[in-house]
């Protein structure tokens, strides 16, 4: 122990020597490097032959340290004294954490790396920094952790060096993710499949509830002044909640009116459009409540609710029970309305429950007075397969057996395509040619199976395009400003033969 502590007490008088005739910053670094070489002499405890090699290889890069200590903290010296403040700090590639590394070499090596390069240091001309001189700089030292019994190396390397482990880095990390996004890729389907309710969320998407923060109890909030919030109950432990805005001609008596008063203002001459919306959202979503707007200022009534599962409705989402809250919704506005025309309105998955709905009426022999679909579909099947978010998936090997056969087995069908073969009243389809949600081909393909059946044949059918100049898209087809044109046009016809 004695022949170890020699150099240490050498060095300490040669440090505290030179210390004395320097100025207090190169004290303060020669300070630094003493202790940093005695910090590498006393490193390492352990068997003898161990120590011994461990001992020569610190030996040897005391040696490199002790060359390049002087003239690195001559270069520091120099940096602080042409610039007032060091550039960015850079240059280090720990191979352990900093905390194991002495930071005596970590503060000389950022005042080298520092060093400026575009001032005029003491009148001398400004120079380029010489990189054949840091690169000769490169060096490899080890250092123990006596604490920790851990040896590390410290690596001092060039932004040349730098900038090549940064891409390495880089393309690592890069391969990592691309690695998760292939792996999650191919888990989702037998996700799927082995979960098919999963499928049945993301059709209905009732979870979805925007625009957020509103109070579907105060539809006055929405600009529906002469609307009515209330509650109906189809089944047990099953509540819908209900809008009634009543035409914009009463929106002056409609001020302060209960409910008893909305529900009398069915039987008025004006008639009743009962809405059934798309997935996602609430009834007071935003395109939806400029369509009541607009149907109102038109002079109908526009009933419309959230089906189970949706909104401040109470229950769990299915087909069947969509289907019902229909019905038993129609059967409420029938028991009011008397002998005033009821006309139904699907958008979107909407469409789907309409077509349900009215082949049932139809069925039991009380259709409605007409049928309007907005953005129909042919089948669920179909239109999951055409919707953008089962693009990436399209051509994935055995995308109907992933997919599409968990829809079927959790019963949601929504088979447009077969309802219209037993539908027995006027019918009105609007869609747009830009529908990025619903195709435009499947609501022509609808027509064309709905328009030569046979239930149709004392009715009308109608398909009216909207041209993607327009952008209307999947959901704006209220601006169009032929659309009260339209609707008055098709429905005093489908009044004229309910009366014939």
């Amino acid at each position: 122990m004695r022949k170890r502590l020699e150099p240490v007490a050498l060095e300490r008088e040669r440090c505290a020597a030179s210390g004395s005739s320097s100025s207090g910053a190169a004290a303060a670094a020669l300070d630094a490097d003493c202790r940093l070489k005695q910090n590498l002499r006393l490193a390492g405890k352990g068997p003898a032959e161990p120590r011994r090699a461990a001992d020569a290889g610190m030996q040897r890069a005391l040696g490199s340290v002790s060359d390049h200590s002087t003239m690195l903290r001559d270069e520091l010296l120099r940096s602080q004294a042409c610039c007032r403040a060091l550039p960015q700090v850079g240059g280090l590639l720990w191979d352990l954490p900093v905390g194991l590394a002495p930071p005596t070499l970590s503060k000389l090596w950022s005042g080298w790396q520092g060093l400026c390069t575009c001032c005029k240091c003491r009148g001398e001309a400004r120079t380029p920094r010489n990189t054949s001189h840091e690169a000769s700089l490169l060096r490899s030292f080890w250092l123990s952790d006596e604490s920790l019994g851990i040896v590390g190396t410290l690596k001092l390397s060039t932004p040349g060096t730098l900038n090549i482990e940064g891409r390495k880095g880089l393309w690592f990390r890069l391969r990592k993710i691309l690695l998760f996004v292939l792996g999650l890729y191919f888990a989702i389907p037998f996700l799927i499949k082995l979960c098919p309710g999963i499928q049945a969320k993301l059709i209905f998407l009732n979870f979805v509830r925007v625009p957020y923060f509103i109070d579907l109890k105060k539809p006055q909030d929405q600009g529906l002044n002469h609307t009515c919030n209330y509650y109906l109950q189809p089944e047990e432990d099953v509540t819908i909640g209900v809008w009634h805005t009543v035409p914009t001609v009463w929106w002056k008596n409609a001020q302060g009116k209960d409910q008893m008063w909305y529900e009398d203002a069915l039987a008025s001459s004006h008639p009743i459009i009962l809405y059934l919306h798309g997935n996602a959202g609430t009834r007071g979503g935003d395109h939806r409540v400029e369509l009541y707007k607009v149907l109102s200022s038109l002079g109908y009534h526009v009933v419309t609710f959230d089906y189970r599962g949706w909104g401040d409705s109470v229950g769990t989402p299915s087909e069947r029970g969509m289907t019902y809250d229909a019905l038993h919704v129609f059967d409420w506005i029938k028991a009011r309305s008397g002998d005033n025309p009821v006309y139904i309105w699907g958008h979107s998955l909407g469409t789907g429950v309409a077509t349900n709905l009215v082949r049932r009426l139809c069925e039991r022999e009380t259709p409605p007075d007409a049928l309007i679909l907005e953005s129909p579909f042919t089948n669920i099947r179909e239109e999951a397969k055409s919707h953008p978010f089962s693009a990436i998936y399209r051509y994935f090997p055995g995308f109907d057996w992933f997919f599409l056969d968990p829809i079927t087995s959790s019963g949601i069908k929504f088979a447009n395509d077969e309802n219209v073969k037993h539908i027995s009243c006027s019918l009105l389809i609007l869609h747009a040619e830009d529908d990025p949600v619903v195709p435009f081909q499947l609501g022509r393909k609808l027509y064309n199976i709905a328009a030569p059946s046979r239930s149709f044949r004392d009715f009308k059918v109608q398909f009216i395009p909207f041209h993607s100049d327009l952008g209307y898209r999947h959901k704006y087809i209220y601006k169009s400003p032929e659309l009260p044109r339209i609707l008055r046009e098709f429905l005093g016809r489908a009044e004229r033969e309910r009366q014939h």
